[in-house]
């Protein structure tokens, strides 16, 4: 088993075709098709289907390792480099989408100054979809709505966030200051679905208050809520910083009493050493949320 013949499944597996694997690791179909044919031999397995093109059970398994192993040689030339040099590599981490628009400008920013040989891949994502890709392999670093319900990833609390009830300037509630949870009985909210982390931290101050929620729709994905929110299809509960700036004229957020803040962490994966750039970036993103002049408002660092 060679390095080639994994790179070659890998490909296959990213790009759905033999053809398009071969263009994205810089080699012919034949030789891909030959890589694939040697691993099958050593294996003695099918781990690709010829006519669909798509991956067996056995490829799906052998591609979980893969994505491993590739990801621990990365790292060991990035930390080997590091010794001798700036550190240097490519770091793919996930990111919830309403923490995002705040907090990828300064980690960027910071990092530029500090690791400037460092390139951020961002992918943006739910938890629950960011957990997968982390445990998969297929990114590095997620910052993510705590708990998360796997094994696979460990995880470090970065800060909390307030929630609260938001609604358009001209609704009656937006002249409120804060509104106990039983006011939420009244209103037709849309909320996120069950079983996700937001739902959860809703349900653990409402369900002990005996407050029955009305949805008027249930959705897996905060920034959906909030666009449907901004588009005027309803009211919401969601995190502080959900609205941006040039919205806040328009929309009212209103602190709900007895409601939890929403815990965001990051995640890594829980077998392997992370790499130097790895660690750079978690580095980074801890003095990033510890500045509380770069904090936005409702944000409160562990």
């Amino acid at each position: 088993m060679e390095l080639k013949h994994l790179q070659a499944l890998l490909g296959i597996a990213d790009t759905g075709s033999f053809s398009a694997a071969a263009a994205t690791i810089g080699t012919v179909q034949s030789n891909v098709s030959a890589h694939v044919a040697r691993l099958e031999k050593e294996l003695d397995v099918q781990l690709v289907d010829r006519a669909s093109g798509h991956l067996t059970d056995e490829g799906e398994v052998v591609v979980s390792r893969a994505r491993r192993v590739m990801n621990e040689i990365s790292a060991m030339v990035a930390d080997v480099t590091a010794l001798r040099e700036e550190v240097v590599g490519t770091v793919r981490l996930g990111m919830i989408g309403t923490t995002g628009r705040w907090l990828v400008p300064q980690l960027f920013d910071l990092l530029r100054a500090r690791h400037a040989h460092i390139h951020l891949n961002v992918a943006e994502g739910s938890s629950a979809t960011l957990e997968l890709q982390l445990a998969s392999g297929q990114l590095d670093l997620a910052v993510v709505t705590l708990p998360l319900s796997g094994d696979e990833v460990m995880v470090a609390q970065l800060f909390d966030e307030d929630l609260g009830l938001v609604v358009p300037r001209d609704d009656p509630l937006a002249t409120e200051t804060s509104l106990p949870l039983n006011r939420l009985a009244e209103l037709e909210l849309l909320l996120p679905a069950p079983g996700t982390a937001l739902r959860a931290e809703i349900d653990s101050a409402v369900v002990p208050a005996r407050v029955v929620l009305r949805p008027a729709m249930e959705l897996d994905g905060v920034r959906m809520i909030a666009a449907l929110v901004f588009d005027g299809y309803g009211t919401a509960i969601l995190p502080a910083t959900v609205v941006p700036g040039h919205l806040r004229e328009q929309y009212a957020f209103i602190p709900l009493q007895g409601l939890p803040r929403r815990r965001v962490g990051i995640a890594q994966r829980r077998r392997g050493l992370p790499s130097a750039p790895v660690r750079a970036v978690i580095d980074v993103l801890g003095l990033v949320v510890s500045d509380p002049l770069s904090m936005p408002g409702g944000i409160h660092p562990s």
